[in-house]
């Protein structure tokens, strides 16, 4: 009976010192593929067990259920792990809740229903957002015009904008492709959609797009736009009721003065910029800072990320968690933000204090979020229309895009009640 009392106590202790969580670190030299590290954490999101985001430790990692799956998944997927006991589990939370630690744990509860906004059928370039959340193995639905006015929007918690142009300018690419057959193509099929839903013009029909991506935001949604979907979407919300475009696009006059019509105030980002009139120029407007960046040479094009307090600041904490706090730049249509037109309500987020510009900025819309993100691919310096897709399989620890992945899962944190 002692034999059996005592081989039944060293089991009990045993029991008690096996593995209870799955650490996912996401430092430099712990991470063997930091992309689908995120994709397993919606993975197991999905499964409706929750997960624990360890802001600032070990470069933003996550605490998951211990599990024969879970670790099997890790393997398969090429995710490094570690197995911690329930006494080392409770030792890292512990240090993390220090008050001397600029470190938090967010507990993330529910995989987010992710949209992206992007036009059906192949387009002559990439969008950095769908291939890395195929990369990362985490599932989408691609939505366009028809769902957005059909008020589908409410399905989704995450809503990503493809590099459209919601100013209905064709992505200002008359200059150098209007003979181009995919850009009269293009133009063709954008002239037939706004007139299937009842408008007389594309600008018009993209107009109203922005607006109901907009009230989706003020409604408690969760957007996510890059390169020129970020200022064409502001300038799209300035200028409700106003035509800003020539001839060429809408193949009537621009309205007289149109610059003074703007209104700011419906913007989210952005104010006090100064549209680009002419239609030869492969820009919008005065936001953009791609032509201005003269002194900003490839070899040292990069940007900072911002230093937030996870206990008090968590929300732009967990879209800055990376493995570094400088990451390398890349071009795009719209490659940064003029820090003077900025609005003072805007979180930036990184940014280039060589040449005085924003590159990933973020804000609150009524009870929703929305984030800004310049450039076009980050592992694809100066991405041109033709150019080959970036392979991932390459770039499996890229800080830049991890940028986007932080912003995937940032719908999944619980929320905490507003101190009064």
């Amino acid at each position: 009976m002692k034999s059996l009392l005592s081989t039944l106590f060293i089991f009990i202790g045993v029991l008690q010192v096996c593995a209870s969580s799955i650490l996912i670190p996401m430092d430099v030299d712990g991470q063997k593929d930091h992309l689908k590290a995120y994709g397993i954490t919606y993975w197991v999101l999905s499964k409706q067990q929750k997960v624990q985001w360890l802001l600032n430790y070990r470069g933003g990692s996550f605490l998951l259920p211990d599990g024969d799956v879970i670790r099997k998944e890790c393997q398969i997927r090429g995710v490094s792990f570690e197995i911690l006991s329930d006494s080392q589990t409770q030792s890292i939370l512990a240090d993390i809740s220090s008050p001397s630690k600029n470190q938090d744990a967010v507990i993330l509860e529910k995989a987010p229903k992710i949209a992206v906004y992007s036009p059906k059928g192949n387009q002559p370039w990439d969008d950095a957002v769908t291939m890395v959340l195929t990369y990362a193995e985490i599932p989408y639905v691609t939505i366009y015009d028809e769902e957005v006015l059909g008020d589908k929007l409410a399905l989704y918690d995450w809503l990503h904008l493809h590099h459209e142009d919601f100013t209905g300018q064709y992505g200002k690419f008359y200059g150098a492709y209007r003979a181009a057959p995919w850009y009269i193509e293009q133009k063709k099929s954008a002239e037939a959609l706004a007139s299937e839903h009842g408008f007389s013009k594309v600008s018009e029909e993209k107009g109203a797009v922005a607006q109901k991506i907009r009230k989706y935001v003020i409604g408690g949604g969760f957007m996510f736009a890059m390169c020129s979907a970020t200022d064409s979407f502001d300038i799209a919300l300035s200028a409700e009721g106003v035509d800003i475009c020539e001839p060429m696009f809408d193949n009537d006059p621009s309205d007289a003065n149109y610059q003074s019509k703007l209104n700011y105030s419906k913007t989210f980002a952005f104010t006090d910029f100064t549209l680009e009139r002419n239609p030869l120029k492969y820009e919008f407007s005065s936001i953009d800072m791609t032509s201005k960046r003269g002194n900003v040479p490839k070899e040292s094009d990069y940007f900072s990320l911002m230093d937030f307090s996870a206990k008090w600041d968590a929300v732009p904490t967990m879209l800055c968690q990376n493995h570094t706090a400088l990451v390398k730049g890349f071009m795009g249509q719209t490659t940064a933000f003029n820090r003077d037109e900025v609005k003072p309500t805007v979180m930036v987020l990184g940014e280039n204090k060589l040449n005085g510009e924003a590159r990933y900025i973020h804000g609150v819309k009524g009870k929703g979020f929305f984030t800004f993100y310049g450039g076009h691919d980050p592992e694809d310096y100066q991405h041109r229309v033709g150019d080959p897709k970036t392979e991932l399989e390459l770039h499996p620890n890229s800080p830049g895009y991890r940028l986007i992945l932080n912003n995937v899962l940032f719908p999944a944190a619980r929320k905490k009640k507003q101190k009064t």
